[in-house]
């Protein structure tokens, strides 16, 4: 009989605990990385200089004076409109991207300094649902536009991005006009805009404020295209030149104006604020509008700038 048998456990397994990484792998070269020190050299691979993704609150530490940032329009949130439904909810996307990323789109909006100029910056952060484009994200960027041009400061938008929402159908598509026909009203105006691209940068974004800035940066060896290498080749039935849409083969090609790493992107910002500041792009302080430089009374045109930040001697 077994009334006076004690019955054996079995053993439970422990609830699974998150820790915290403490290395990471760089993709390119395989070297392992001590987290602490990636972070301290700006999320860049120390042996091949491979440029990692980072969240929006990185950049606002590595641009920033002082890493003061004044968002603006952070609580416009996205709707499900359409309730749309593919492997999850739209719904239930949004939810777990805000959970994951304590945002509640995939760009930020807001003032800041870099080297005392004041500027509109606006920051993609690819974490949530890839960076996409929908109305928030172009209502925000347009908004973001307006204040520039109210202002008069300089606008810079860095870019990553996996292209137009297609959960929100062809109001994300909307986006593209919307963002467009604010930025030719600030170049006419002659407001100074810098975009930077960053990995990735694609689909509606590229067709629309990314390509259109007066100087155009790019971090190094990032992804900047419309259509993804895979789906091209896919499509011609070729295979692509080796390194094919990446920051240096669109340098070459004429799609962007300097690949600029981030350990010198605030230098070469500043390089760029302190010549529009004494050039084409500065306004009177006394009445807010361009001085003019030239014998001509038209404003200069944009790629003005360009031309002569060539020019330029580097810093290094």
């Amino acid at each position: 009989m077994d009334w006076f048998k004690r019955a054996k456990e079995g053993l439970k397994p422990q609830k699974k605990r998150d820790m915290p990484s403490l290395w990471m792998k760089c993709e390119v070269c395989e070297e392992i990385i001590y987290k602490k020190e990636l972070e301290r050299n700006f999320y860049v691979c120390s042996t091949c200089q491979r440029h990692f993704r980072i969240q929006s609150s990185e950049y606002i530490k590595i641009l920033l004076d002082d890493e003061k940032f004044e968002e603006f329009n952070a609580n416009i949130t996205s709707v499900d409109f359409l309730k749309f439904r593919a492997n999850k909810k739209y719904a239930d996307q949004i939810k777990e991207a805000t959970k994951k990323t304590g945002m509640n789109e995939a760009i930020r909006t807001g003032f800041g300094k870099i080297y005392g100029h004041d500027i509109v910056l606006c920051i993609m952060d690819f974490s949530f649902i890839g960076g996409s484009m929908g109305s928030v994200v172009g209502e925000k960027v347009a908004r973001a536009i307006d204040e520039s041009l109210k202002r008069r400061i300089p606008l810079i938008i860095i870019s990553a991005s996996g292209g137009a929402r297609m959960m929100e159908g062809a109001l994300s598509l909307m986006q593209l006009a919307k963002t467009s026909s604010r930025l030719a009203r600030l170049s006419e105006a002659g407001v100074l805009y810098v975009s930077i691209l960053t990995d990735p940068t694609t689909g509606g974004v590229t067709a629309s404020y990314a390509m259109l800035g007066d100087v155009i940066l790019a971090e190094p060896g990032a992804l900047i295209g419309f259509a993804g290498p895979r789906v091209i080749k896919q499509t011609i039935g070729q295979d692509l030149p080796e390194g094919f849409q990446r920051a240096e083969f669109q340098l070459k090609h004429g799609f962007a104006d300097a690949v600029v790493s981030r350990h010198e992107m605030k230098e070469k910002l500043k390089l760029i604020f302190d010549f529009a500041t004494d050039g084409p792009f500065n306004k009177d302080s006394t009445n807010g509008e361009l001085e003019q430089h030239t014998e001509q009374s038209e404003q200069p045109k944009p790629f003005t700038v360009v031309e002569d930040f060539e020019k330029l001697p580097s810093e290094n």
